[in-house]
C-alpha cells in the first residue's frame, strides 16, 4: 500500500494521515498496519501517567528534548480529554509542547480519549505501532490524566512512569488507584516544593512495605525527584529509563510483556468484532426488544445473552 510505503520512507504527511485513519478505524488503516507490522518492535515505549496537576505534559516535553539531545528520535502520543462539543481532543498538551515544533526528529500527536476508560484511547496501541514502524527510537505515551483508572498504560508501555506531586493530598492514595502497582519508576515532580521530601519518603516507605527485604533479582521501582520546569532530576530519570530497558532485555521480561500486550490486544479486537458481527446478524430491533424486556423485568441479562448467542 502506498501510504505504508510513504510512512516507512519518512513522509510526515503520510504518517499524520495514517494515524487519522487509525483513529477512525478506516479499512485502509488495517491494510497499512498489516504491511507495517513486520517493521515494529524496535521502539522503546514509555508510558507517563498520574493525576491531573502533577506536571505530566511538562515532564514529557522536557523528556523529549533530553532524548533529542542524545540524538534519539521521539514520537509523542498525548491522549487528551474528549471535547463535549466536537468529540475531538482538547489540545492542551500540544500547546505546552510548542517548543518541540519544527524538530524533524520529533512527531507529536494528540488523540481524543472518546470516552474510553483506562486513560488511553482505543486506537492508542495501533498509533504506537505506526510510530514504531516509522522508525522512532522512543515513543512517549501520556495518558489523559484521570488518575484512578489509568492502568491500561502498563500493557501498552515497556516502561511506566507514574508521576506524583507534593501537596495534592494523601501521598499513599496512589495505592488505592492501583498506580503504584504498575509503576516501574515513580517520579515526584515539582520537587522544589517544601512537601516534596515528605512525599518521596512516603512513597519509599510504601514501596518498602510491598517489597520487604526480598532481593530475587526483580526490578524494584525507583523513586526520583524532578523539577520539570528547569530540568532538575531529568538526567537521572533518563538513566533510570535506560536501566529499566536493559533490565527488561537481560531478564527476558521484554518478550513476556510483548506476549501479554499482544494477547490483550487480540482479545480486545476479537470482542469488538464478534459483538459487531452478532449485532449485525440479530439486528438492532431485536437487541432493542431485549433491552425493553430486561427493563420491564420480563427477562434477565443472562437469559438475553444466551438467547442472542443462540440466535
Amino acid at each position: 500500500m502506498e501510504l505504508a510505503e510513504q510512512v516507512l520512507a519518512g513522509n510526515r504527511r503520510a504518517l499524520a494521515r495514517l494515524i487519522s485513519f487509525v483513529e477512525d478505524d478506516d479499512l485502509a488503516a488495517r491494510d497499512a498496519l498489516a504491511l507495517l507490522y513486520p517493521h515494529t518492535g524496535r521502539a522503546h515505549v514509555v508510558g507517563v501517567t498520574g493525576a491531573p496537576g502533577t506536571g505530566k505534559s511538562t515532564l514529557v516535553n522536557v523528556l523529549a528534548k533530553t532524548l533529542r539531545g542524545r540524538d534519539l528520535t521521539v514520537g509523542v502520543v498525548a491522549v487528551d480529554p474528549t471535547s463535549p462539543f466536537t468529540g475531538g481532543a482538547l489540545l492542551g498538551d500540544r500547546v505546552r509542547m510548542r517548543d518541540l515544533a519544527g524538530d524533524p526528529g520529533v512527531f507529536i500527536r494528540s488523540m481524543a480519549s472518546r470516552g474510553s476508560l483506562g486513560g488511553l484511547a482505543l486506537a492508542t496501541g495501533a498509533v504506537v505501532q505506526v510510530l514504531d514502524a516509522a522508525g522512532f527510537d522512543v515513543v512517549l505515551v501520556e495518558t489523559v490524566g484521570v488518575g484512578q483508572a489509568e492502568v491500561d498504560i502498563a500493557r501498552t508501555a515497556h516502561t511506566t512512569i507514574v508521576i506524583e506531586a507534593p501537596g495534592l493530598g494523601d501521598e499513599v492514595q496512589a495505592l488505592k488507584a492501583g498506580l503504584m502497582e504498575i509503576a516501574d519508576i515513580l517520579v515526584v515532580n515539582k520537587a522544589d516544593r517544601p512537601e516534596a521530601a515528605r512525599t518521596a519518603r512516603a512513597l519509599e516507605v510504601t514501596l518498602g512495605l510491598g517489597w520487604g527485604h526480598a532481593d530475587n533479582g526483580a526490578w524494584r521501582p525507583l523513586v526520583l525527584k524532578t523539577v520539570a520546569l528547569d530540568g532538575t532530576g531529568v538526567p537521572e530519570l533518563m538513566d533510570a529509563l535506560f536501566s529499566h530497558r536493559a533490565y527488561l532485555q537481560e531478564s527476558g521480561l521484554l518478550r513476556q510483556r510483548e506476549r501479554e500486550r499482544v494477547r490483550g490486544d487480540l482479545m480486545h479486537l476479537l470482542e469488538r468484532d464478534l459483538v459487531a458481527r452478532l449485532i449485525a446478524r440479530v439486528g438492532e430491533p431485536a437487541l432493542d426488544d431485549w433491552v425493553r424486556r430486561i427493563v420491564e423485568r420480563e427477562a434477565d441479562l443472562y437469559a438475553a445473552v444466551q438467547a442472542l448467542l443462540e440466535a
